[in-house]
């Protein structure tokens, strides 16, 4: 091999080393931002650890004239590895998406003949189960990781890679700026409180005990305001995934 070859791969390598280092707790914050949502059989460390691969990947792969800085393209890399960790693992039985998919159905239904949101009672009744029962799907599905915004967005957009940007057609970058309009204005439809836990959830990255402290109620009822949102903007954006043709 050329020595000066060797001799920029190794400079290559030790400065992807020291990136990952300066990052490190990059991940470390990230995965605990996503094990604030997930079942405790997840381990925080399994997170980290494919939150560290992420960024190793990060370090290879970032091109600085892409015109994002590296904890950003990181941070997609890092909170990707992870999703995809996660994913999987994924132990959801497919009862829980067909009970899950039939509440988005009742919702959509009563929102599109009343002109407001639907209620959980209303949602419930439509569906011959008790507000309870109807919780529980939501809690279920909150588990399986079927009510993360971010989930939602990627499984229309695909996950967002910095570097293939400029690869997408034009019809295709259209595509995604008029869902991500129609996604924001769905938000801004939602009842104030869930829009104000989103909000906190996703842009402020709170995690549900610390928002639960700011609104005065329990976690569990912070988890239960976040699933309702999910689900009005499942079922207000079906047209874009046709979800409901799914088996």
């Amino acid at each position: 091999m050329n020595a000066g070859v060797a001799q920029y791969r190794a400079q290559q390598a030790g400065d992807a080393t020291a990136i990952v280092t300066r990052h490190a707790e990059l991940v470390r914050r990230i995965a605990h931002h996503l094990a604030a949502r997930l079942p405790s059989s997840v381990e925080l460390e399994d997170l980290i650890q494919a939150g560290m691969i992420g960024l190793i990947e990060a370090a290879r792969n970032f091109q600085p004239d892409q015109g994002a800085t590296f904890e950003t393209y990181a941070s997609i890399r890092i909170r990707g590895a992870m999703i995809d960790a996660i994913r999987a693992g994924d132990w959801v039985p497919r009862s829980v998406h067909r009970r899950y998919r039939e509440v988005v159905a009742a919702t959509r239904a009563i929102e599109q003949r009343t002109g407001r949101a639907a209620t959980a009672q209303e949602i419930a009744a439509a569906l011959g189960m008790s507000v309870d029962e109807y919780h529980q799907i939501l809690q279920d599905a909150a588990r399986g990781q079927l009510l993360s915004l971010d989930e939602f967005a990627d499984e229309h957009d695909g996950e967002p890679r910095l570097e293939e940007a400029d690869t997408a057609t034009p019809a295709r970058r259209f595509e995604q700026s008029a869902f991500r309009e129609a996604l924001s204005e769905a938000i801004d439809k939602l009842p104030e409180r869930e829009k104000l836990v989103l909000s906190l959830y996703y842009e402020q990255e709170l995690n549900l005990r610390e928002i639960g402290a700011i609104l005065e109620v329990s976690e569990s009822r912070v988890c239960q305001i976040h699933g309702q949102a999910m689900l009005r903007l499942r079922a207000r954006l079906t047209d874009w995934r046709g979800e409901l043709d799914e088996d």
